[in-house]
């Protein structure tokens, strides 16, 4: 079952019991905590630990692929490292892009997904075919990985893991996303957190908590580094 996902605390606490009668219609042996535990997982991606307040704060944020000189014809400079007279020395097989990490918000990130289903559209009929909106294509593989010269690479495997929050966000139609809406998800986000780890807290299954595992995952973070300090020291 594919859980829906909330950009406010409102619809999130609203459809909470509904959402559980539905999963308990497909998964007939699971229990409460099945679903909580799923729940955790879908909304902890856009958490963090802070160990300055002891608690979770909002990070919704995608690291990603900036993609910059690509083969010098493609933008008209050369930057072409194995070059004889500005021009390849063997044949170059796609577009072999430089390119640098670069972390962005969530928002961003929609934006440019949904710039690139917009450029689509507009290559073909300038509207989505038949009775398909924005949200149709979220997940269309030649539309989402399409480059177009120097920009965002997306790489599709960890596209997957934005799907459920891009089809809660885009809108069916039009060019632009919701500051507000996304500024609304940014406030809720930890209220909701709390309110899956207050559910289980309350049948004792603490370990499975978003603060539990953010603050496992952060503590490791830190060992790793001090590790890696040490051994370069």
């Amino acid at each position: 079952m594919e859980l829906p996902f909330y950009l406010t605390f409102k619809e999130f606490e609203s459809h909470y019991y509904d959402t559980l009668e539905k999963w308990f219609e497909e998964y007939h042996n699971a229990s409460e905590i099945d679903y909580l535990k799923s729940l955790a997982d879908l909304y902890s991606p856009y958490l963090y630990y802070s160990f300055a307040g002891d608690r979770l704060l909002a990070d919704a944020s995608m690291e990603i692929k900036d993609c910059f000189f690509p083969y010098h014809e493609k933008i008209g400079i050369s930057f072409c490292t194995n070059c004889e007279n500005e021009k390849p020395s063997k044949p170059a097989k796609g577009m072999n892009h430089i390119f640098e990490w670069k972390t962005i918000t969530m928002m961003e990130y929609a934006q440019h997904i949904l710039d690139k289903i917009n450029r689509h559209l507009s290559k073909n009929n300038s509207s989505p075919e038949g009775n398909k909106s924005i949200l149709d294509y979220i997940n269309d593989y030649e539309v989402v990985t399409l480059r177009e010269g120097a920009g965002y690479c997306v790489n599709y495997n960890r596209h997957q893991a934005a799907v459920p929050f891009l089809k809660a966000y885009l809108p069916y139609y039009g060019q632009t996303v919701n500051i507000a809406v996304y500024r609304d998800f940014i406030f809720s986000v930890v209220q909701i957190a709390e309110y899956i780890d207050r559910k289980l807290k309350a049948v004792q299954a603490f370990e499975y908590t978003v603060y539990a595992k953010l603050k496992s995952e952060a503590k490791f973070k830190v060992q790793m580094s001090h590790q890696f300090l040490t051994i370069c020291n």
